[in-house]
């Protein structure tokens, strides 16, 4: 506020000078050059209206030279003030006369969470405790985002550490600290705040994980690099030796496998849905779910539509699935052999590749500048680098690139390259997901989705984001299921789960014709989310 009124005081010093400057020197010229004097008063009429361009009054003409480019002089320079007064002056004052007053502190908070410095990072985290119910408070340091901010319905305390930000938050009150900056404001942050005394759960959301162990040092409770969580789920996603798509189906040995099948936009299935194409019915296959935008609908339903581009996930053994192949005509198994062509040579792209390589995949990094790991350096964007990095051969891409607009224009010319080729991407934004999906990525992660995951199992003990649905088989006994057929079962549909399989004795069937029907002795593998197995647990009890 000290500041507005110097700058008034000084705005209005600099009018009446120049106005004063300028009337004596009209009244002198006026006198000696034009020889018809003027007074004081009637020279500051002129200089008034000509500096304002408003107008001269009785004097409209002269004759002497100087006299006139005196005026003239007069009249460009009111023009130019009119035009430096207004943004440098007036504007301002008016924009901050007006504009909503930043909060400097929040004395009035408790068992609220601090968080030091916004961004993508906690925003999911933001959204998890306010329907938790539980408040918190956002400590910025750059105006324009705690503006944001406080627009969108946050609590926030614009001011820095320096300044003694965090006692005004009402520290020792809250229930948790979380710290988003860049490592060393973190590191900062951590220190300030236990040498206040505070003795509560802090939480540093890492940069480069050689601070990890730094932060617990200065005072954290824990400390998390979401990047490399980041990278980790999108090698879990692209490779089955990560993390396989169903997990538990190494119990079945060689009898029983899982495939994936895109449905090509050409497709007749397109549109259909999984009853009216009957594709388990005719092929001896199990349907178990659909990935469509990033998601994983299951249990299928027989009104579950197939959409084009999706992927099925089906079990059956070698010849059923061959049958599938055949009368889903148009669509296409997903590659299980070939190497992972990963865009972007970052933090995120390393830690992929480095895990596809730890569990025995081949691997291929594109960057735009050369170093460790990068195989061709180029931009993603130019179609003739992707060719020569084997896309057509790739098993998948990985888009672990630093910018959500090049992922996205990436994801576009990768889907036209090559359409069967599943692209995963990492994204920064969480509003860019779905912009990217559309765009024709299969699966998209973004950071605040692994920030929300990690800390909001830290604060509210539970899991935040489901980052990536998983699937598993059971082994379970055929109690309650007796004289029922896998297929046509009401009791197993509601639970969510699928049966797969059924050992009976020594034989493994994976296919049952109409008069099919369990036995009490026959062990039985269902398929189905981790909700679904334990529906199925409590309506069939095992003993």
């Amino acid at each position: 506020m000290q500041r507005t009124y110097t700058r008034v005081a000084l705005l209005v010093a600099t009018l009446i000078a120049i106005l004063l400057a300028m009337s004596l020197l009209y009244m002198l010229g006026m006198e000696h050059l034009e020889q018809k004097p003027r007074t004081f008063w009637q020279a500051l009429q002129w200089a008034a209206g000509t500096t304002s361009t408003t107008g001269y009054g009785a004097d409209t003409s002269w004759k002497h030279p100087v006299m006139v480019i005196f005026v003239v002089f007069t009249q460009f320079m009111g023009v130019t003030l009119v035009f430096l007064v207004l943004p440098i002056f007036l504007v301002p004052l008016l924009e901050e006369r007006f504009e909503t007053k930043l909060p400097h502190e929040s004395a009035n908070a408790k068992d609220h969470v601090v968080v030091f410095d916004y961004g993508p990072a906690v925003a999911t985290l933001l959204t998890e405790l306010r329907q938790a119910g539980v408040p918190t408070v956002i400590i910025e340091e750059n105006d324009t985002e705690a503006r944001y901010l406080l627009e969108h319905g946050h609590q926030v305390i614009f001011g820095s550490l320096d300044e003694g930000v965090l006692e005004k938050s009402n520290l020792l009150q809250a229930r948790a600290l979380i710290v988003n900056g860049s490592d060393d404001r973190n590191a900062a942050a951590i220190l300030t705040a236990r040498q206040l005394g505070y003795t509560g759960e802090i939480l540093a959301l890492v940069e480069d994980p050689l601070h990890r162990q730094p932060m617990i040092l200065a005072g954290a409770s824990g400390a998390f690099t979401p990047r490399h969580v980041l990278g980790a789920e999108l090698a879990a996603r692209a490779s089955q030796k990560v993390s396989p798509t169903v997990e538990g189906i190494a119990h079945l040995g060689h009898l029983l496998q899982v495939a994936e099948v895109r449905i090509a936009r050409d497709s007749a299935l397109c549109g259909k849905t999984l009853g009216e194409a009957g594709l388990g019915q005719h092929s001896g296959v199990a349907v178990i779910g659909q990935w469509v935008g990033g998601k994983l609908v299951a249990p299928p339903m027989a009104g579950m539509r197939l959409e084009p581009g999706g992927i099925l996930v089906v079990v059956g053994n070698d010849a059923s699935i061959a049958d599938f192949m055949t009368l889903c005509a148009g669509s296409r198994r997903l590659r299980r052999d070939g190497p992972f062509l990963i865009a972007g040579g970052g933090e995120v792209g390393r830690k992929v590749a480095q895990l596809l390589n730890d569990c025995g995949e081949k691997t291929f990094v594109i960057d735009q500048r050369p170093g460790p790991g990068v195989d061709l350096v180029g931009n993603v964007l130019d179609t003739r680098v992707l060719e020569q990095a084997g896309l057509h051969d790739a098993q998948a891409v990985v888009l672990a690139l630093s910018a959500d607009a090049t992922t996205l224009f990436s994801a576009v010319i990768i889907r036209d390259l090559a359409p069967d080729v599943p692209v995963i991407a990492r994204v920064n934004l969480a509003e860019n997901l779905e912009r990217i999906y559309v765009a024709g990525a299969d699966f998209a992660l973004s950071i605040a989705q692994v920030s929300g995951q990690l800390l909001a199992w830290q604060l509210l003990g539970k899991q935040a984001v489901e980052v990536d649905a998983r699937l598993r088989v059971a082994k379970v006994s055929a109690l309650g299921l007796e004289k029922v057929h896998p297929k046509q079962g009401e009791g197993i549909r509601n639970t969510g789960c699928v049966v797969v399989a059924v050992e009976r004795g020594e034989t493994v069937l994976v296919e049952f014709d109409a008069a099919f029907s369990f036995q009490p002795e026959d062990a039985v593998y269902i398929c189905g989310g981790g909700d679904s197995i334990q529906r199925f647990y409590r309506t069939f009890p095992q003993k």
